[in-house]
Parts: C-alpha cells; sequence; structure tokens
C-alpha cells in the first residue's frame, strides 16, 4: 500500500477508495507500521515544530519533546482502542462482527485529521486546517462505515454517533492522562 496515494484517494475520491480498502486484506500491524504510524507522527511533527516556534512554555524543550511522544503514543493506542470499539458496536447496528474491517476504519478514517494537523506547524492560525481535517475525518468515518463495516445505510448515523460518542470519551481521557504526566 502506497501511503501518499492512498492519503489522496481518502482525501479526493473517499467512496472509490473505501471500496478498495474494504476488499483488500490487512493485519493490525501492517496498517500500523505502514500509514497508522507514519500518517500520525505528520500530525505530531506539525504540533511539536509549531509549538517550537512559539517558545516552550513551562515545559521547556524536554518537556515539549516528551509531551509530543506521549501524546502520539496514546493517539495511536487510542486508533487501536477505536477499532476495538467499532467492533464491538458494529453487530448491535446490523453489521457482521469483524475486527480486521473495525481495524480498517480506525486506521484510515482520520487520515484527513493527520494531514490537517500537521498545519500546527503554522502559528496561530495551523488550527483551522487541524479543525478541517477533524471534521472531514468524521465525514471519512461516516461514509466508509456502511462499505467497510457492511452496516445497513439506514443505522450508519446511529452507529457513527455511537462511535464517535465513545472515541470522543476516549479523546478526553488521553488528554487527561498527558496533562496529568506533563
Amino acid at each position: 500500500m502506497d501511503l501518499v496515494a492512498r492519503a489522496k484517494g481518502l482525501m479526493m475520491n473517499p467512496l472509490a477508495e473505501w471500496q478498495v480498502i474494504a476488499a483488500e486484506p490487512a493485519e493490525t500491524a501492517d496498517l500500523f507500521k505502514s500509514y497508522v504510524v507514519p500518517l500520525s507522527a505528520l500530525q505530531a511533527a506539525g504540533g511539536l515544530l509549531g509549538t517550537a516556534l512559539v517558545g516552550f512554555g513551562a515545559l521547556g524543550f524536554v518537556g515539549l519533546i516528551g509531551s509530543t511522544l506521549v501524546g502520539w503514543g496514546l493517539s495511536l493506542i487510542g486508533v487501536f482502542v477505536l477499532a476495538k470499539i467499532v467492533a464491538m458496536l458494529t453487530p448491535r447496528f446490523g453489521g457482521p462482527a469483524d475486527p480486521i474491517a473495525a481495524m480498517k476504519l480506525a486506521a484510515f478514517a482520520p487520515t484527513a485529521s493527520w494531514i490537517g494537523g500537521a498545519c500546527m506547524i503554522i502559528p496561530w492560525i495551523g488550527w483551522l486546517p487541524a479543525l478541517a481535517g477533524g471534521l472531514y475525518s468524521l465525514f471519512l468515518f461516516y461514509v466508509g462505515t456502511p462499505i467497510v463495516m457492511r452496516i445497513p445505510k439506514e443505522r450508519v448515523m446511529g452507529f457513527a454517533l455511537s462511535v464517535v460518542l465513545v472515541a470522543v470519551l476516549v479523546n478526553i481521557v488521553i488528554g487527561i492522562i498527558v496533562g496529568i504526566l506533563f
């Protein structure tokens, strides 16, 4: 899988790209190694450099590096946990229990968020493309759900809202952990 082609496909033609994703075989380790880790690292690096450009604040440089690495690591765990949540909720909304499909959805849906998050390198306004990327990732999740998870279209909205609610809670917990550690 070509990372750039996959990200471009999801950004420019998500319906067709989700069809390709649904049809191809995948393993969790390969998805993380070839897609999730490098693309999420782009977001972490953008945030790190953007913060460094305006000053390190109370954390100092070492604290900034530590905070970035912990946040990045927890975001990787968040993708894994999101996949578990998707796999757990899918049968309740009429889809088959398929942990690999759930991992595909959790791994590829945040693409726009990671790309937009890399724009955090731009001081003071980087949050705008990051926000747009986050919103587009919600759209990617929504349009990918019936294709990858095979949930009936009339139940996709309820499923997506349920997963988003749980994902928001997971990210709040991640934020609290990072806040406590740094």
